[in-house]
């Protein structure tokens, strides 16, 4: 998936678990966009690799993409560095729903995903696409329909189903 669609997965997660619970729901968009670009370190050319070039670069030597960083491991250390020092709750689980929302969006790829990462079982959605395609661009307009009925519910008052 693009960098576009993985941020729009972030923000719409984000919204959706602030309607589910009282964090603050600013928080969890800004943190939601940002944790749905983590994964991608380990590729040199995402929006969060060309921000930390060499960071991206030790990562895809060791690992190479979509192995540790879209993987169960990761998202447990990330995890365990967010609860050590990071205090804000609204922030932690935003960067972390994002993370989830960009693995299972990779999930849907005809590569997959090594979800369970040092096993290198690929995993992957019943339906999957090809990166930049027409399905793709039909996932991010589902996607902002999601975020635009969670953002409308969270900052404006707007109840609509």
């Amino acid at each position: 998936m693009t960098g576009k669609t993985h941020i729009i997965g972030g923000v719409a997660t984000g919204l959706a678990l602030a309607h589910f619970t009282n964090y603050d729901p600013v928080l969890l968009t800004a943190a939601g966009a940002l944790g749905g670009l983590i994964p991608d370190i380990c590729h040199g050319g995402s929006k969060i690799g060309r921000k930390a070039p060499l960071l991206s670069k030790i990562i895809s030597t060791l690992f190479g993409h979509r192995t540790f960083t879209h993987s169960l491991l990761f998202l447990i250390i990330i995890n365990s560095l967010l609860a050590a020092f990071l205090p804000n709750g609204s922030i932690k689980a935003g960067i972390l729903a994002g993370m989830i929302s960009h693995i299972v969006l990779d999930a849907g790829t005809k590569k997959g995903i090594k979800l369970f990462y040092p096993l290198k079982i690929p995993v992957r959605l019943p339906l999957t696409t090809r990166t930049g395609s027409a399905a793709e661009q039909a996932v991010f307009a589902l996607i902002s329909a999601v975020a635009i009925y969670y953002g409308l519910e969270a900052f404006g008052g707007y109840r609509l189903f």
